[in-house]
């Protein structure tokens, strides 16, 4: 299994956010867990993607040229490819991804994990979508989403069609288990 991560840049102001980035990182490689994320070296994302590599997994990062050469690439993944532009990154993830998670970060990965989530909506995937929600970072998302729901713009079952944990076990059981809900304009 691939798992499509996205997260900051940068690692936040509280230690937690790096630590439970490492503890999915090494859950990934002790398991078998394949790591797709946007091929950085900084932050979150290249905490997780050390940890992957450290407990012997694969990670394959995706990064756009202009960010390569910012010299933000991480140099020691099992395969990295070098993409034109954002679009074209979000598309590769996708493809390379068996489900995608968001562990805490800032608008890009709000970005990035709601297209994942829409198109898991609109039925352009099958794939589960998760928020790794350390410490209740994304508990104002999922009241956003409430709101939506309570206005008549959201369906309560593109709710429930996420993911929502803070532990690697709980989250690699629900992408198993995962059945993915009718199209919305199916």
């Amino acid at each position: 299994m691939k798992i499509a991560v996205y997260c900051g840049s940068r690692t936040g102001h509280h230690a937690r956010f790096a630590e439970k980035a490492a503890e999915l990182g090494a859950y990934f490689g002790q398991n078998g867990i394949d790591l797709v994320f946007g091929g950085g070296h900084v932050g979150l994302m290249g905490i997780v993607a050390d940890s992957v590599l450290a407990n012997g997994g694969k990670v394959y990062g995706v990064i756009p040229e202009h960010l390569r050469d910012r010299e933000l690439a991480h140099s020691a993944l099992t395969e990295l490819f070098v993409v034109r532009d954002m679009h074209e990154r979000k598309a590769r993830m996708a493809e390379l991804a068996d489900g995608f998670v968001a562990l805490p970060g800032g608008i890009g990965t709000l970005e990035e994990i709601f297209e994942a989530w829409t198109w898991g909506q609109l039925g352009l995937h099958k794939k589960p979508c998760a928020f790794y929600n350390v410490d209740g970072f994304y508990d104002h998302q999922l009241e956003m989403a409430a709101t939506m729901a309570a206005a008549g713009f959201l369906r309560q079952e593109y709710i429930d069609m996420l993911v929502l944990t803070d532990t690697p076990e709980q989250l690699l059981a629900a992408f198993r288990n995962y059945q993915a809900p009718q199209d919305k304009w199916g």
